[in-house]
């Protein structure tokens, strides 16, 4: 179970922009990520390469916590928007929630619910 410290420095790191730092740091090497109803990502690598081809399709991207994470026990639910700067055309924001299952201080299961019209 994540503590509220452990959590907000999670979170004070997505923020800082290190987007792929924060996934080698804070998911457990056996970690899944899952879009919507897609089918789950597996290993933390392979989630550092997808976060990392992500970001390498865009000139930026601000990061917004928009409410303190809700903690339950090993559940930590995140409600964040994104803001991407294409390298050409105005900036698109998305909002979403991450649901996530920790293991100890990383996180092992994560669920993120958003609507993708958001990026159309």
């Amino acid at each position: 179970m994540p503590s509220r410290q452990t959590v907000d420095a999670f979170t004070a790191q997505v923020l800082s922009g290190d987007h792929v730092g924060a996934i080698r740091d804070w998911y457990a090497e056996d970690a899944s990520m899952q879009e919507n109803q897609a089918s789950p990502r597996v290993g933390r690598d392979l989630l550092m390469d997808g976060e990392a081809r992500t970001l390498a399709r865009v000139k930026t991207v601000e990061t917004e916590l928009l409410a303190p994470p809700l903690i339950d026990g090993d559940t930590v639910v995140i409600r964040w928007r994104f803001t991407f700067a294409p390298h050409e055309g105005p900036p698109k924001a998305m909002e979403e929630i991450a649901w996530q299952i920790w293991r100890g201080d990383k996180v092992w299961r994560e669920t993120f619910f958003y609507d993708p019209r958001q990026m159309a």
